[in-house]
């Protein structure tokens, strides 16, 4: 745990410009610019928003653009930073055959440029809690300010799965299908545009499964809470789950360690 603080401490500012240059070569030459960041979840939402309240009939959730758009806001976070560590060393290969650097390093890197897009984009749910508050149909208090502990420890979450699925990216050619298949099935399990409390109420077992057994739709759920609903963190379910991925953290920094010279070889 010593040498993974001080390695975060040396590289943090190699790090740091990584994520500036990511996020400005993304914008270079677009027309629209950092835009985008908002665009890509507010066009996907107005998707799934119509497939849900006209097809599946999901639309009787209160203030359910601003639902849906928090899920696919926070969704679209997670699912960049464990897909795109499946191949990350691999992607790095003239960097890390010829400088020796913390391979976790890099997921840091992905959680920086995705995450600093997510907050911008959520200024749309600000938007939208302007305008449902005035129509009467979310609720404003103090609980929003857990907001940013939320989406620290999905930051968290993700970087628990990306550290495992990384390792193996090395070695398993096809693990980057696996995982982009995993994460559409997660992505179906999570109510990112529909209400797991609300529309799985007559299937109990199911909605607790979904609900506790998965810490994306667990996450997700209690932002909408406490943004929209004005409700406290679900504390217990959210703190073993804190528990459970820092442990998974641990463990996959320790197999990073361990394997990491190898992964020169292989690449």
């Amino acid at each position: 745990m010593k040498k993974f603080i001080n390695d975060i401490k040396k590289f943090w500012n190699y790090s740091s410009y990584n994520v500036k240059a990511e996020l400005k070569s993304e914008v270079a030459g677009s027309f629209l610019s950092w835009l985008w960041w908002i665009l890509d979840p507010l066009l996907y939402m107005l998707v799934y928003a119509f497939v849900a309240s006209v097809i599946f009939s999901s639309g009787g959730t209160p203030a359910f653009l601003a639902f849906v758009f928090i899920g696919l806001n926070c969704w679209q976070f997670f699912n960049r930073v464990v897909r795109n560590s499946v191949k990350l060393v691999s992607n790095k290969k003239s960097i890390v055959t010829k400088v020796y650097i913390p391979k976790y390093m890099f997921i840091f890197e992905k959680i920086g440029t995705n995450g600093f897009k997510m907050i911008v984009s959520f200024i749309i749910t600000a938007m939208f809690m302007v305008y449902y508050y005035f129509q009467g149909e979310i609720v404003l208090n103090f609980h929003m300010l857990w907001l940013l502990p939320l989406l620290a420890m999905l930051a968290i979450v993700a970087f628990a799965f990306s550290v495992i699925v990384m390792h193996f990216g090395v070695f398993v050619e096809d693990l980057l299908n696996i995982v982009t298949v995993g994460l559409q099935l997660v992505f179906y399990l999570s109510g990112i545009f529909y209400d797991i409390t609300r529309n799985l109420k007559n299937h109990p077992t199911i909605q607790n499964l979904l609900y506790y057994g998965n810490p994306v739709a667990l996450i997700i759920t209690n932002i909408r809470n406490t943004l929209l609903y004005g409700m406290a963190p679900d504390f217990a379910a959210l703190g073993i789950w804190l528990a459970v991925c820092l442990v998974i953290s641990i463990i996959g920094v320790k197999i990073i360690y361990k394997y990491e010279n190898s992964y020169v070889k292989i690449i």
